[in-house]
């Protein structure tokens, strides 16, 4: 009889449940691990919800991780009951995209708990090459890099200078990232959000201080702010429509607007504006290999506190039961963090 595990499956918008899954078979360029941790993210709740565009059900969830390695390779490199995090983009390594150093946003791109099985589970068997080294990092912080580097990528797209004014529109994790290294690399940061008791909460995990709440005043308060000069850069990690159009206004002359949230539709914008400001528009998608390092550095370093980014917890056991409550009621969460031990 095959071996099984336990596992968290959505089995279709708003049915979700720990089932037993088969454990698999480990290939020969593969480790297995036995999970330590797995954050819940946005993409978590909208796979409960129906809401995600790219999703075939059922599916095994869960793409922040961390575990240990209960079997690598011989010659890998790697050790038994090694702590390692988890790179959840498993890359082609062949496109065109991954020949010029992007596997992020590789062709063939396959994301784990998206378009395969995730590591809400036992054990996960996955690629080598899609370990990272989480040296001196507890369980927690190693499944934290992710999220987090997601945010560090966003920044370093941006290019954010020391002293430049800095304004991260949404203030869930992806935009909580991204505001933290928006500050370790110098820059002044603003946090908006509509919600007030959400901005509370993020100012106390980050100290950062310069948070407004985004109402129907928010273009004339933001530009009182600056003077009327905008911002250098922009990063919009709200994934709302709305939202993302109108950071454009937001914006300075020859400044940057990064859009790290993803919409399934089209935005518009006005194109004279847009030319007048000689402003730039980029994408961010997911990180690569010199984000994790970033993360890990600066976790390692003291700059960013997990411990008060993980709000919530739960297990193994109970997460059917968690993850559908906090999925309708975020009210004081930033991160949750599910526990396998």
């Amino acid at each position: 009889m095959a071996a099984t595990m336990q596992a968290v499956v959505c089995n279709a918008p708003h049915q979700i449940a720990v089932e037993p899954r088969p454990v698999g078979i480990v290939g020969a360029d593969q480790v297995q691990l036995r999970l330590c941790r797995a954050g819940i993210c946005g993409t978590d709740y909208h796979i409960y919800s129906g809401q995600h565009p790219f999703l075939n059900y059922p599916r095994v969830i869960g793409h922040e991780l961390s575990g240990v390695i209960e079997t690598a390779p011989e010659g890998s490199g790697w050790t038994v009951g090694q702590l390692v995090a988890v790179n959840p983009y498993i890359a082609c390594g062949d496109c065109h995209a991954c020949n010029i150093g992007k596997p992020n946003c590789c062709m063939k791109i396959a994301v784990l708990g998206v378009h395969r099985d995730g590591g809400m589970a036992e054990l996960l068997n996955l690629p080598v090459r899609n370990l990272i080294r989480a040296d001196g990092l507890t369980a927690d912080q190693a499944a934290s890099v992710e999220f987090l580097a997601i945010g560090a990528h966003a920044v370093r797209r941006g290019g954010v200078a020391p002293n430049a004014r800095v304004l991260v529109v949404g203030a869930g994790p992806i935009g909580i990232g991204a505001a933290l290294f928006a500050r370790i690399a110098g820059g002044q940061v603003t946090i908006i959000d509509r919600d007030r008791d959400r901005l509370a909460l993020v100012a106390a995990a980050t100290s950062i201080t310069e948070v407004m709440q985004a109402d129907e005043h928010i273009a004339a308060t933001l530009a009182d702010a600056t003077s009327g000069d905008g911002f250098d850069v922009v990063f919009d990690a709200t994934g709302n429509q709305a939202s993302m159009e109108a950071s454009f206004a937001h914006v300075g002359h020859g400044g940057v607007l990064v859009l790290v949230g993803l919409l399934k539709a089209r935005i518009s914008f006005d194109d004279p504006e847009f030319h007048r400001r000689e402003m730039s528009l980029l994408a961010s998608r997911n990180a690569t290999q010199t984000d994790f390092d970033h993360v890990i550095s600066a976790i390692r370093d003291g700059q960013v506190d997990v411990g008060r980014l993980i709000t919530h917890r739960t297990t193994l056991r109970q997460v059917a039961t968690d993850l559908p409550r906090w999925a309708a009621d975020k009210t004081g969460l930033i991160k949750a963090m599910v526990g396998f031990d």
